[in-house]
């Protein structure tokens, strides 16, 4: 679709005939409703509204698919603005004027008053009412009745023909255009008939106005031409009768034009042919058809008393016709050409090989709005500020997240996903808000039931009304954009130590290495392999520490490459350089710091399983490890209670260890080593895990 011209300084349109066409058209004709026009200019304009319908006809009939004339609804609006407004402006001419003779409202309805009807305004009513019961209970009603149907199938099809789109991408038969503009063709087509099914309105709408009109035009033509200008009633009636007949004809007959083209509009078989062509090839292309009905008008015509002439005239030349198709077809269609050589299958390369992506959501297909640039979805917007937020938090660039939708999903569904494994799902309503209890909420709310998809806290979807009654009784009230972008975060932050690649750390690296390049080519790859690093900082990831201050890590690292390069080595010893910030992440401020300690006769066994076993860890023996995830479990919950953050502090061997172990049963504890803690602060034991209940 070619674009309106746009100004170099601004890029608004620039004005053009045809950027002002429409305007300047609707103005004049809400001008015609008001301001009196002499009767040279109403011909002018008749001639023209009957010129316009015919156009609309034959391009509707021309016209391959319904979607090939899709400003059909705005032309049904423009074209009855149009012929109501002659209709004021003829009254007005009709009534001022029509004493005066059959001429008075202009040549052309006065050719419509005595040429259609031969000047009978008995007539001329009959006609005209004839053709308002054509236009308003035949063609008006049966075209509204196929766009209603039409919009209703539409958009039950709908999923399946998006199903259908993405199983040809899927299976490489099309390309992201393609599927694109035929998506975009497919909601274009539910646009166009919904937009039918009200546009029928307005012809029906107009059929009802004319005979209005016209029973109005014949009452005060009576009264104006018997009271003021002193006219017999003979006189008055056939004055006035012929002129508003004539005004009536000349406007109903465009609107059974327009009336025919939207009939054959949404009537029309989305095809390779125009209407001529389909009436052709499917009516008259067969010579039995032809043949038979041409017999039977031959025996109506031979039949005492029935028009032999008429009837034994058209049977030869239905004859005829089915003579000559059936000559056609005897002709031996020419060879065709010998088919193209079977062309070698290609050869599969790299290009067949779809990636995963690193990071994905999908969505289901009343979702789509949330995430549809073309609507500017405000779930894009909140993603961005995700990936901005955790790259400040975490310290380095999260992958972009891919986004498409799935029908197989249900339509209000959503999935995360992790190289192409689901991660986590839930789903929302668009246009309704999930209110969260965070367990000081009072009361309930009436609605649907449900869980917050992030924390799997109880929570309930009401409706835009009972959204302030929600927050004045304590509930958490978001959006569902908020809810999926909610989630997405959570599962981001859970996730962080697998989606830092070496990719990732390499551009890490660069980036630092604008400020402190000495330091990059220094440790990295000489000290310490990139590898290596990368282990590194995933291990800080994964117990939810960030990896902003880059200077400090690099510099442990380099200060303790030469004795190892054991990753878990080389992380303890980043911790004890990161000490003070671990301390912060879980504890603000510099009060006495309050911790779990471990048991003396727990921690012994502990210290001697681990040597036992080397560095992949101690093996527990199965009661005494669920008596420790239950403990772990009961001392959060204890700690969460009273608002502290709980921390358990053991010996170094011991950290790396009990991290992994306890991160099952309670994510939310933090395990730090003694060497963790710094000289400064305060520590008070709060309680013992391991030891007897």
């Amino acid at each position: 679709m070619a674009e309106a011209p746009t100004t170099a300084a601004t890029g608004a349109p620039r004005l053009s005939v045809q950027t002002l066409a429409g305007p300047i058209l609707i103005i004049l004709i809400l001008g015609m409703m008001t301001l009196p026009l002499p009767t040279v200019l109403l011909d002018l304009l008749f001639t023209f509204n009957i010129a316009v319908s015919m156009i609309v006809l034959l391009v509707a009939l021309l016209a391959l698919r319904p979607l090939d004339f899709s400003a059909f609804p705005t032309v049904l609006l423009v074209t009855t603005l149009l012929r109501l407004s002659l209709n004021v402006a003829s009254t007005r001419v009709v009534l001022l004027q029509g004493h005066e003779g059959p001429g008075a409202a202009g040549h052309v309805i006065e050719a419509f008053g005595n040429f259609l009807v031969g000047g009978n305004y008995a007539v001329g009513i009959v006609v005209f009412v004839i053709l308002v019961v054509i236009n308003f209970v035949v063609i008006t009603k049966g075209a509204g009745r196929i766009a209603e149907v039409s919009a209703r199938f539409t958009l039950d099809a709908m999923p399946g023909k998006q199903m259908a789109i993405d199983a040809d991408l899927n299976a490489g038969l099309i390309g992201e255009d393609a599927a694109r503009k035929r998506r975009a063709e497919i909601a274009q087509e539910a646009d166009f008939y919904g937009s039918m099914d009200g546009a029928s309105k307005f012809v029906r709408g107009d059929a009802i106005a004319g005979v209005i009109i016209t029973i109005i035009n014949i009452l005060g033509g009576l009264v104006i031409g018997i009271v003021q200008h002193d006219l017999d009633f003979a006189t008055a009636a056939q004055t006035y009768t012929l002129l508003t007949i004539g005004d009536g004809l000349v406007a109903q007959i465009p609107s059974l034009i327009i009336s025919t083209a939207a009939g054959v509009v949404v009537s029309r078989v989305a095809t390779d042919e125009d209407l001529s062509q389909q009436l052709v090839s499917q009516m008259f292309m067969r010579p039995q058809v032809m043949f038979i009905v041409a017999s039977i008008l031959a025996l109506l015509g031979v039949i005492p008393g029935m028009p032999h002439v008429a009837f034994i005239l058209i049977a030869a030349a239905f004859a005829g016709v089915g003579y000559a198709v059936s000559q056609r077809q005897l002709v031996e269609p020419p060879a065709p050409p010998p088919p193209p050589p079977p062309q070698e299958a290609a050869e599969v390369g790299w290009q067949d090989v779809a990636p995963v992506d690193v990071l994905g959501l999908e969505v289901g297909y009343r979702l789509i709005p949330l995430v549809d640039k073309a609507l500017d979805g405000d779930l894009l917007r909140r993603i961005r500020g995700i990936r901005k937020k955790i790259a400040q938090d975490m310290g380095f660039l999260v992958p972009a997240v891919h986004i498409r939708d799935n029908l197989e999903l249900k339509p209000n569904a959503y999935r995360i996903t992790l190289k192409g494994v689901e991660v986590g799902a839930g789903d929302v309503v668009v246009g309704q808000f999930l209110a969260i209890n965070p367990g000081r909420a009072i009361g309930t709310l009436p609605g649907t039931p449900t869980r917050d998809p992030a924390f799997g806290l109880p929570a309930v979807w009401v409706n835009a009304e009972t959204r302030d009654q929600a927050i004045a009784m304590g509930y958490t009230v978001v959006d569902a954009g908020t809810v999926i972008a909610t989630h997405l975060s959570s599962v981001i932050q859970a996730h962080a130590a697998e989606l830092l690649g070496r990719e990732e750390v390499q551009n890490l690296l660069d980036h630092l290495a604008k400020e402190s390049p000495k330091l990059i080519e220094e440790v990295v790859p000489k000290l310490v392999p990139l590898g290596t690093l990368q282990k590194v900082l995933a291990n800080l990831l994964s117990e939810g520490i960030h990896i902003r201050d880059m200077r400090t890590i690099l510099e442990t690292l380099a200060e303790h490459a030469a004795r190892t390069q054991d990753a878990d080595e080389l992380t303890a010893a980043v911790r004890v350089a990161m000490s003070r910030a671990i301390i912060q992440s879980v504890q603000s401020g510099a009060g006495e710091l309050q911790v779990i300690a471990l048991d003396p006769t727990l921690e012994q066994v502990l210290m001697q399983a681990a040597q036992a076993r080397g560095p992949e860890g101690a093996g527990l023996e199965p009661n005494l490890a669920e008596n420790l995830l239950k403990q772990a479990a009961k001392l959060v919950q204890d700690q969460e209670s009273m608002g502290q953050t709980s921390i358990l502090m053991v010996p170094a061997p011991l950290r790396s260890l009990l991290s992994r172990f306890l991160r099952r049963a309670a994510p939310q504890m933090k395990v730090l080593s003694h060497a963790e803690i710094p000289d400064n602060r305060t520590i008070k034991v709060v309680a013992v895990l391991g030891g007897r209940a």
